[in-house]
This record gives C-alpha cells, sequence and structure tokens, in this order.
C-alpha cells in the first residue's frame, strides 16, 4: 500500500494499559500509525482488539479505566476534555464499529444520520450536507434502492449497514480511521469495492487506516502488522516480511492460518466434523421441517406524496425452499440480497404478504395461535448478537432465556450447569456466566448467541451470518461443533452467510438468493 519511506507519524500509542473489576484487560499496548499507511491490528477473538479501538477514542464501558498515552500529531488525547473528544471523533478520528446495527440510531434515516456528521463538525447547511450525505452512501457502493438516504436501518440487510457506518465515518475525510472488523458482514464483492475506497483515501488523501480484523485474509493489503494477544502486542512486523519475521508461536500460528484462508477453514470444519460424528445423509422423503412455499415481503417506503400511495420495495420475491431433520441448508447470496429480510418471515418476525411459513408440518406466523408453542421448535442466532442481548442481564440469564419455553423449565441449580455447560461446549468459561454482554468481544458475544440458541435443542436453528465474527481457528472449532450437535441430536439448520466457503464447510444443499429471489439450489453432498 505504501510506497517509500512512511508519512510522517499520525498516531502513536504508548504503554496503553485498561482494566476492568480488576482485571487487566490490555496490557502496555504500544503501536503507532504513520499518514498514507495501513496498519493491520489482528488477533484471535477476545484478545483486546476493539477494546483498543475503543479506547483510542475514550469510549470505554463504565468502570473501565485506562493509563498511557494516546498522541494525534502530538496532541494526547488521553489528557483532553469531552468537549475536545467530541470535536476529534468524527472530524478528526473516524470510526467503523464491528456492531453497525448498535452504532446506528434505529430512528434516523441513513441520509440523516451520515449529514449529521456534516453539520456537528462544519456547521454547513441542510442542502450541503445532504448533498455531501449523498457522495457518501454513493462512494460506499450503496446507490439506487439500497442508497436510498430515506431508509431506515431496520430496513437494510447486516452488509448494506456495515456500508452506511462506513459512510459516517468518511464523509469528512477523516485524518486517521479506525475501522473495526469493517468487512465482516460484506459479502467477496463488496468487500472488495469497500476496501478499494478506504485504500483510496489512504492514498490520494493521507489518511492513517488502523485496521482490525481477525481475517488474516485482509492482512495482505496491510503496510505493517501488530498481533495481539491476551491484551498484549507480541510482535510488530512489516507485511512484506510475513511470517519469516515472526518469532512468537501465537503470532506465526495465526498467520500461517491466514494462508490457508478459505481452504483450511472448510477443511477444518468439514474434517472435524465428520470425525466427531459421521453424520448419514439425511432422508430427502422425509417430512420437512421447515417449508416455505412463495413467500412475498414488501417494506413500505416514506410516502412521497399525499395523493399517491407509498411505493413498496420487494425484499423476498417468491421464494420456496425445505429443510428436513437433521439436514444443514446453506443460503448463501451477497449482501442486500433479502436473505434477513427472509429469516424474519422464517421467525414470524414479519407477515408476509403472500406465501406460507409451516414448521413441523404446521402454519408457523406470528398472528397464527400455535406460533407460541412452535417457538421452541427454532432458535436463532442473529448476525448482530449484541443488538440481540438485553444489556442489564448476565450471560447466565440470557443464556438460561429459552427456558421459559420449557412446560417444566429447570431449577436454579440445574439451570446454571446447564448454562455452563453449554459456555464451555462454545470455548468460554463456567466462570463468565456472571458477567455481562458489554464485556466480551464480538466473536465471545457469538459464541454466547450460539449458546443461547442450543441451550433448550430445538428442532431447527437459523444461523444468520453466525461465525462472521470468529477468527479462522475458532470458525473451524464452532463448525465442527454444529455438525456434531446436528448428528447427535437430529437437528435441523438453515445456515446464511454470504461466505460460499464457510456454506461449503457445512451444508447438505446451498441456495443461492439474489435479489430477493432463489436463482439456483445445489446438493453439497449425497
Amino acid at each position: 500500500m505504501n510506497s517509500g519511506v512512511p508519512g510522517a507519524a499520525l498516531l502513536e500509542v504508548r504503554d496503553l494499559c485498561v482494566s476492568l473489576g480488576g482485571a487487566a484487560l490490555i496490557r502496555g499496548v504500544s503501536f503507532a500509525v504513520n499518514a498514507g499507511e495501513v496498519l493491520g491490528l489482528v488477533g484471535a477473538s477476545g484478545s483486546g482488539k476493539s477494546l483498543t479501538a475503543l479506547s483510542l477514542l475514550r469510549l470505554l464501558p463504565a468502570g473501565a479505566s485506562a493509563t498511557g498515552q494516546i498522541l494525534l500529531r502530538g496532541e494526547d488525547l488521553a489528557a483532553q476534555s469531552p468537549a475536545r473528544l467530541r470535536a476529534v471523533r468524527g472530524r478528526e478520528i473516524g470510526m467503523v464499529f464491528q456492531e453497525p446495527m448498535s452504532a446506528l440510531n434505529p430512528l434516523m434515516t441513513i441520509g440523516e444520520q451520515v449529514a449529521e456528521t456534516v453539520q456537528v463538525h462544519r456547521a454547513a447547511a441542510p442542502a450541503e450536507a445532504r448533498r455531501l450525505a449523498r457522495a457518501a452512501l454513493d462512494r460506499v457502493w450503496l446507490r439506487g434502492d439500497a442508497g436510498d438516504p430515506d431508509r431506515y436501518p431496520h430496513e437494510l440487510s447486516g452488509g448494506q449497514r456495515q456500508r452506511v457506518a462506513i459512510a459516517i465515518a468518511v464523509v469528512l475525510s477523516p485524518a486517521l480511521l479506525i475501522a473495526d472488523e469493517p468487512t465482516t458482514a460484506l459479502d467477496a464483492h463488496t468487500r472488495e469495492q469497500v476496501l478499494a475506497v478506504l485504500f483510496d483515501l489512504v492514498r490520494s488523501a493521507g489518511m492513517g487506516l488502523l485496521l482490525i480484523t481477525h481475517d488474516m485474509s485482509l492482512i495482505a493489503r496491510t503496510d505493517r502488522v501488530a498481533v495481539l494477544h491476551r491484551g498484549r502486542i507480541v510482535e510488530q512486523a512489516a507485511t512484506a516480511q510475513l511470517p519469516d519475521a515472526l518469532r512468537q508461536p501465537q503470532a506465526r500460528a495465526l498467520i500461517q492460518a491466514a494462508q490457508l484462508e478459505p481452504r483450511r477453514t472448510a477443511g477444518a470444519a468439514a474434517g472435524m466434523g465428520a470425525a466427531a460424528a459421521a453424520p448419514a445423509a439425511p432422508d430427502r422423503a422425509a417430512a420437512p421441517v421447515l417449508e416455505l412455499r412463495d413467500i412475498v415481503l414488501d417494506y413500505p417506503r416514506r410516502r412521497r406524496s399525499l395523493l399517491q400511495a407509498p411505493p413498496a420495495l420487494r425484499a423476498v420475491d417468491g421464494v420456496s425452499l425445505t429443510v428436513r431433520a437433521g439436514e444443514t441448508v446453506g443460503l448463501v447470496g451477497e449482501s442486500g440480497a433479502g436473505k434477513s429480510s427472509l429469516l424474519r418471515v422464517v421467525l414470524a418476525l414479519a407477515r408476509p404478504q403472500a406465501g406460507e411459513v409451516r414448521l413441523l408440518g404446521e402454519p408457523f406466523a406470528a398472528h397464527a395461535g400455535n406460533s407460541r408453542r412452535l417457538r421452541r421448535a427454532i432458535q436463532i442466532v442473529f448476525q448482530d448478537p449484541y443488538g440481540s442481548f438485553d444489556p442489564l442481564w448476565s450471560v447466565e440469564r440470557l443464556v438460561a432465556e429459552p427456558f421459559a419455553l420449557l412446560a417444566a423449565p429447570p431449577e436454579a441449580a440445574e439451570r446454571r450447569r446447564r448454562v455452563a455447560a453449554m459456555l464451555e461446549l462454545v470455548g468460554l468459561r463456567a466462570a463468565d456466566m456472571r458477567r455481562r454482554a458489554r464485556e466480551f468481544s464480538g466473536g465471545q458475544r457469538q459464541r454466547i448467541a450460539i449458546a443461547r440458541a442450543l441451550i433448550i435443542e430445538p428442532r431447527l436453528i437459523v444461523f444468520d451470518e453466525a461465525v462472521s465474527a470468529l477468527d479462522v481457528l475458532l470458525r473451524a472449532q464452532i463448525l465442527a461443533l454444529l455438525a456434531e450437535l446436528s448428528a447427535r441430536l437430529d437437528l435441523a439448520y438453515l445456515f446464511v452467510s454470504h461466505d460460499p466457503a464457510v456454506v461449503r464447510a457445512i451444508a447438505d444443499r446451498v441456495y443461492v438468493m439474489q435479489a430477493g429471489r432463489i436463482v439456483e439450489e445445489r446438493l453439497q453432498r449425497a
């Protein structure tokens, strides 16, 4: 990315330490980002990447304390007033958060939210702010209906919301951009478009980019790499010198795993699952656990005239599919294809304009009298885990929440035992049940969501980008776990992803969705 001598130091972090509840989470982290340079901050899920990013803008969770220096062009942000920090955030430092739905205001249109940054920092006239907002949305490839400034965040897919968050961060071309997993929810084509925008800002405007990721395939695009492990930076090296320059075994393992991605992810998951369970091919003649028949879903749009009905946006257009017991069905498509909208219908969270959903052979809809009884049979792992959690609840209460659907919920001691066992099954600790969701990384929150979905052993689990926030090694472990549980418990999965490699690793059949329609059905394995 950066040819020749690096630019002047833009950001310097010196001996950053963060603690919460007496536990040291970030320990002596130091690094620099130069003007016109991309620094990749990488590490496994839970290593402290997102907490480091929040520390730079002093957006730490309540109860956390930080020490050290954060120098932006020589100015120590750690010593500045709240008013000065508000002026820096958005104007001099742009931030793309890991979970876009949590970062966006659900009551404001996307155009208003991008324009707000312009108006706050430039005192621009409303018309000028709207023009710049529209240009920023175009820049991140949100065009046509997808980029209509009058749409609200809930009307967009996860990938589209991520692009809105990026538009907000880059609309004023800040000197430094902190991008925390900016491409997690994006399909390969859109990811390349968005990365091209970010790297163009680095080249043309001399912007510094701190790219925080667990996706090692992005590391080849950076100038330098800092590897974070358990709250410490264990290695820093020029990307061109990897992996030979790395001495620490943790750093070498991460980088070497990246060089085999995505084959390693798919192969490890499929191989581990096969070894653990040796699943038989699903019975194609069995009655479906889930059946969709000609589903149509429209979203109403803002009324533009008192004399005309508001136009509708068709998100799902005549979709039919089936999932049988013990079968894993993949639903793959690019960002904005309609996958998440279809899942809202599957879960009886949205009423379709046409078509029918049948669960265990019975009609399943929000208005049906049997909907509460059938909800025990279906669970969901949402794309944005934090948005699906009550922030005031402990992890124990979050994971145990589905027990309310049982006719005879377990007693407190048994409930605690089952929650502890499930947390350990997904790679967390039993002691984590006493903590709150805000105290975990994005990848750890995703594991909590998976534990909550599995806890009552439903007949069908729907996964909406369930492993997108996990590093490559943990992703393989989770996929293997899901394959084993499917075989042992005769669970059916509907696995939604924009990543074909992940779907190939776990699915028996795959539906390909494009522009609201199923355009192809593939048999993965007999």
